[in-house]
């Protein structure tokens, strides 16, 4: 399926030289990253879908060695700032960005065996029919053990929990009405749905939730 719209209010990023830099990447990575580091598994492969700048997979990959990173972007024009910010990072556990569309189905089957899998900030810009194939999609792609780690804003318990929420929520359903908040209870639905175990609910920080998810060994 073709890339869905967003507002430009959602994707803000500013380019220095070679590299992109997205203001909210900059706020939460460090947050999300302590998190991946009491949760994620020690060594294997992972893969970050909609890497966006670049900024996330970068810190990851210095504090997450054991761990062989896969970028994923759909928009190529991002791959060099991705690149770039590997680079700066000095790291060796990454590898070339490549273009993946997480709403679309068939990526999970090429890209089995993941330890880790990790998405940031996409659910609420993309329709609920797409997060449901997203997450199914990741169940198919993790190894038996592997951990699913979703973060982002959510409707929690069904409500928006902040004015600024509230606002963010209105600037997208009013560009595109499919998109927009997804309910944390609807969510955890859809990933028990794909055959995956919720793990833990972390409260991060902006009111933001990090939903992660376990494969079942069988």
């Amino acid at each position: 399926m073709p890339r869905r719209s967003v507002p430009t209010s959602a994707s803000v990023a500013q380019t220095q030289g070679d590299k992109m830099i997205a203001p909210s990447a900059s706020r939460n990575r460090t947050a999300i990253c302590d998190l991946l580091v009491q949760i994620a598994p020690p060594e294997g492969l992972a893969l970050e879908l909609a890497s966006g700048t670049g900024q996330h997979v970068a810190l990851f990959a210095q504090r997450l060695p054991g761990l062989r990173w896969q970028p994923t972007e759909i928009d190529t024009a991002r791959h060099p700032s991705i690149l770039a910010h590997v680079t700066d990072a000095g790291v060796s556990n990454v590898l070339e960005p490549v273009a993946v569309d997480a709403t679309a189905p068939g990526w999970g089957r090429k890209h089995s065996g993941q330890s880790l899998i990790v998405v940031i900030n996409l659910l609420h810009l993309i329709a609920e029919s797409e997060v449901q194939t997203l997450i199914r999609e990741a169940a198919q792609a993790l190894a038996p053990g592997g951990r699913f780690v979703i973060y982002g804003p959510f409707r929690q318990g069904g409500e928006l929990v902040s004015d600024a929420d509230r606002a963010f929520d209105a600037s997208l359903t009013a560009h595109d009405p499919a998109i927009g908040y997804k309910d944390d209870f609807d969510t955890m639905d859809w990933v028990q749905d794909a055959g995956l175990e919720m793990s833990q609910i972390i409260e991060m920080p902006a009111n933001n939730l990090a939903l992660i998810a376990e494969k079942p060994v069988f």
